[in-house]
């Protein structure tokens, strides 16, 4: 009874939050509306970072390098290793200078996501002693996953080449795989949510406080965020490529500020949300 009365009075305050502040949202996933308006944005942001140099400091972080990297046409074409090798299973070939096209990565859709299996993980992206990275672009449809293997050689990051993987073969497929089913089947995911879900939240009466409540799975549908479905993002710093019974999924704003964390846990050969961030 108790877990129940706490889940509804965290539905009325994000009932009554949703109401109130109708023109900001939650979601970080777009609307129709929403999406052209960060489409200028990050068109407008690309344009502003591909005018300006990028600072020498960029190259300690990765994220502050990739940034610039996905916007800026030519620091691609100076920081990736031509010819770029490029592996497809046993097969491999390789990409001349002048057939590279530039590839904005996430830039466009206004948000990406990335994984990681515990809060170590998640500190280690602002490591500056990380020299190997993996950007992940992973297609449901085609069960593929696209990795650009990036290393810090001599102080600058560089990309030194793109290998193509079976989703199976990736070492996160086992929730990448209940993910895709969580994402397009309402029962399934449904059936997925853990009785309660904790909920933690922007309190409605107070912009710099934040609230705390349990979800049921009764009252769910009225929290579900958006989530992408097509294809996914995913970010591995360091070597770190071992996978846990944990996941924390976050998808994170680009140019809007907005976090979203959800956190799975496995148990046996199911996984469950547990946690609902925003």
């Amino acid at each position: 009874m108790k877990k129940i009365l706490v889940a509804f009075f965290a539905f009325l305050a994000l009932m009554f939050s949703c109401k109130g502040n109708k023109t900001e949202g939650t979601d970080i996933v777009p609307t129709d509306t929403d999406s052209i308006q960060d489409t200028v944005a990050v068109d407008t942001m690309e344009q502003l970072i591909s005018e300006t140099p990028m600072p020498k400091a960029a190259d300690e972080l990765f994220d502050d390098f990739f940034f610039n990297f996905a916007a800026n046409r030519k620091l691609q074409q100076k920081r990736i290793k031509f010819p770029l090798l490029v592996e497809k299973g046993k097969k491999t070939d390789t990409i001349a200078k002048a057939k590279w096209k530039t590839d904005h990565f996430f830039m466009r859709q206004g948000f990406y996501t990335l994984l990681f299996d515990n809060r170590r993980q998640m500190n280690v992206v602002k490591d500056t002693s990380i020299n190997h990275v993996v950007v992940e672009k992973i297609t449901f449809d085609i069960k593929t996953v696209k990795q650009y293997v990036f290393d810090r050689i001599n102080g600058l990051w560089t990309m030194q080449s793109i290998r193509y993987q079976p989703l199976y073969q990736n070492h996160n497929a086992s929730f990448l795989s209940f993910y895709e089913k969580f994402v397009t089947d309402s029962t399934f995911q449904a059936e997925s949510i853990n009785d309660p879900v904790q909920f933690i939240g922007p309190d409605p009466d107070d912009d710099f406080s934040q609230m705390e409540g349990l979800l049921t799975p009764e009252t769910w549908p009225a929290f579900a965020p958006e989530l992408p479905k097509n294809m996914i993002y995913n970010i591995i710093y360091g070597n770190d490529g071992k996978s846990g019974n944990q996941k924390i999924f976050v998808l994170r704003g680009i140019s809007n500020g907005l976090e979203m964390e959800l956190t799975f846990k496995r148990e046996g050969d199911s996984w469950k949300l547990t946690k609902l961030s925003e």
